[in-house]
C-alpha cells in the first residue's frame, strides 16, 4: 500500500537523515538530545499565536476533526455532512473550495505583530493529510490544490520582516487512523484506493477495543512510521521554523526510535542553519530535557524548572473557524497569559481563519486588544522570569484540558527581572487597595529593600506599607480597571 506519492523518494529522504546525523553533534538517543538546550528567544517571547486554517476550514462545522467526524455515524458531523452535501460528497471534495481568495499575508503578519506576538505557528499538516506546504513527498498539498500558492512560505517573509519567529507544527501521526469511520459506511470515499495516498491508511481500532480514545490500541506499521519521519523532515527543510510542535499521538511507543531521529536532524539541522529551535511535546511523547513541555488547553499548578508551553485557543469549542464559535474574552485570555508566564511558561494562542484568509472580526479584535495590554504590560511579561513564588489566592488548576478563568479580587501572580517584583491583580478593585499576605517579611518572600512601586501605564502615586504580615499597595486613582493591572516594585 502506498501512503506517499513516490516511495522511493522517502527512503532516500531516510538516508539523506541518517548522513545528517551521522555527520552532526546530535545523535539519536535520548542522552545526546538532552544536551540540546532551550532557546532563549523562547524563554524570553512568552506570547506566541497558532493558526489552524486548512481543508476543514471549507465545512466551518462544529470544528476542526469535521474530516474524521464526517464519516463518523451518530456524529453532528455525520449528520450535517449527509443533509448538505450528500453521501457522495468526500472530504476531498472541499479541497478546490479551499481557494483562500481573500489570503493576504501582509495583513495576517500585521495583526500578529499587533497582538505582541513574538512567534507563530501556522498548522503544517493537520490530522486529515493535506500539506499547507510545498512538498515533493505528496501532492495533496496547498501549492498543487486549493490555493495554489506557497501560502505559508509568504507568511514567513512577512513575519520575518517584522520580527517575528516563523515556527510550523506536524499532526501527521494521526492521520494514520483519523478517517477510519469511512471503512464502516459502503460506498465511501476512503476505501477508494485512488484517494489513498490522500486518506491514509485509516486503520479501524479492533472490534471490542475497551480503550475510550479515538485511536484505541492501534499501532502504527514501520512503513506509516518511516512515512512520518521522512514527511517531518521535509516539513522542516521547506521553511526551516524555528519551533515544531507535536499533537498527541507521537507519544505511542512505536514512535520512540523515529522520534529521536527526528529530534537528531533537526537540531543538527539548526546548527548547520545558525538557528535555535524547540520542539514542543504533550504527555510524555519526548523524554524530559530533550523538548519543551506543552500542555493542551490547561495549565501547571506551580513553577516549573525549564520553560514550558500551554497552547490554548480563542474559541472555546474549535481550534478552527466554524459559523458558531464561542469565543473567549481578551480579559480571560490575559488572565492565562499571566499565569502561564508567572510559571515559566509561554501562551501559544490559537486563530482560526476562514476558508477565504481572512480572520473573522471577533479573533481580530481579541487580538488587537491583547495587543493594547501588552503595550501597557509588556514589560512585565516579556523577558522575565518566574519569581520565588509564583502569585497567591484561591484560584489555581494545573493538567490539560483543565482551563480556569474565575479569578478573584484576592488572586495575583507575580513575575521578576533582576530589579523588579512585577504584581498582577487579576481582577482590580474598586478602591485600588491590594493587600498580599505572602509578601509580608516574615515569609521571606519579599525582603529586598523597595525603593519604590508604580502602576504601569498610569501616572499615580502609588504608596505601600510592609509589615510581617502583608504588604498593601494603594495606588492613587479613581479609574476603574477591567483588565489586569500590574504593579512595579522597584528592589535593591
Amino acid at each position: 500500500m502506498c501512503f506517499l506519492s513516490d516511495p522511493t523518494k522517502v527512503q532516500a529522504y531516510l538516508k539523506t537523515i541518517d548522513e545528517v546525523i551521522e555527520k552532526g553533534p546530535f545523535k539519536d538517543d535520548w542522552e545526546s538530545l538532552s544536551h540540546y538546550g532551550i532557546p532563549d528567544w523562547y524563554a524570553r517571547a512568552k506570547f506566541g499565536l497558532f493558526v489552524h486554517w486548512g481543508v476543514y476550514s471549507v465545512p466551518a462545522f462544529h470544528n476542526e476533526w469535521y474530516s474524521r467526524e464526517m464519516y463518523q455515524k451518530g456524529s453532528r458531523a455525520y449528520a450535517h455532512h449527509r443533509k448538505t452535501y450528500g453521501r457522495n460528497f468526500g472530504y476531498k471534495d472541499f479541497i478546490p473550495q479551499f481557494k483562500a481568495e481573500h489570503y493576504d499575508p501582509k495583513e495576517w503578519a500585521e495583526l500578529f505583530a499587533e497582538s505582541g506576538a513574538r512567534y507563530v505557528t501556522p498548522v503544517g499538516e493537520h490530522h486529515d493529510g493535506f500539506k499547507m506546504y510545498p512538498s515533493e513527498l505528496c501532492e495533496w498539498n496547498a501549492v498543487n490544490m486549493g490555493p495554489k500558492r506557497d501560502v505559508y512560505g509568504e507568511l514567513k517573509k512577512e513575519l520575518t520582516d517584522r520580527g517575528i519567529k516563523y515556527c510550523s507544527s506536524s499532526h501527521r501521526a494521526e492521520h494514520y487512523w483519523f478517517m477510519n469511520g469511512g471503512r464502516d459506511i459502503p460506498g465511501s470515499d476512503v476505501q477508494d484506493e485512488k484517494y489513498r495516498e490522500f486518506y491514509g491508511p485509516s486503520v479501524a481500532k479492533a472490534k471490542g477495543d475497551p480503550s475510550r480514545r479515538p485511536e484505541g490500541s492501534i499501532v502504527p506499521s514501520k512503513a506509516w512510521l518511516e512515512d512520518w519521519l521522512a514527511s517531518t523532515c521535509e516539513l522542516v527543510d521547506v521553511n526551516r521554523p524555528y519551533t515544531i510542535y507535536f499533537d498527541w499521538w507521537v507519544r505511542q511507543h512505536a514512535f520512540r526510535p523515529y522520534m529521536k531521529k527526528f529530534l537528531a536532524y533537526y537540531y543538527n539541522r539548526s546548527r548547520e542553519w545558525g538557528m535555535e529551535v524547540c520542539v514542543f511535546y504533550k504527555w510524555d511523547g519526548v523524554m524530559y530535557h530533550c523538548a519543551v513541555l506543552d500542555i493542551e488547553r490547561g495549565q501547571l499548578a506551580a513553577i516549573n524548572p525549564r520553560p514550558w508551553q500551554n497552547d490554548t485557543a480563542i474559541a472555546k469549542n474549535s481550534w478552527g473557524y466554524t459559523q458558531g464559535n464561542d469565543f473567549k474574552t481578551p480579559y480571560e485570555l490575559i488572565c492565562n497569559l499571566i499565569d502561564v508566564v508567572s510559571k515559566n511558561g509561554c501562551l501559544m494562542l490559537n486563530v482560526g481563519p476562514k476558508a477565504d484568509g481572512t480572520i473573522c472580526p471577533e479573533e481580530a479584535a481579541v487580538l488587537r486588544e491583547i495587543g493594547k495590554w501588552l503595550q501597557i504590560n509588556g514589560e512585565a511579561i516579556y523577558d522575565t522570569s518566574p519569581y520565588k513564588i509564583f502569585g497567591e489566592g484561591p484560584s489555581n488548576c494545573g493538567g490539560s484540558f483543565h482551563e480556569k478563568f474565575s479569578f478573584t479580587k484576592k488572586d495575583f501572580r507575580f513575575t521578576y527581572k533582576p530589579d523588579a517584583l512585577y504584581v498582577f491583580a487579576l481582577m482590580p478593585n474598586q478602591k485600588n487597595i491590594y493587600r498580599l499576605k505572602t509578601l509580608g517579611s516574615k515569609d521571606d518572600a519579599l525582603n529586598y529593600q523597595i525603593l519604590g512601586v508604580s502602576l504601569l501605564g498610569r501616572n499615580c502615586n502609588v504608596s505601600f506599607t510592609q509589615t510581617n504580615d502583608y504588604l498593601e499597595l494603594h495606588a492613587a486613582t479613581d479609574e476603574r480597571f477591567e483588565m489586569p493591572v500590574c504593579f512595579k516594585i522597584s528592589i535593591d
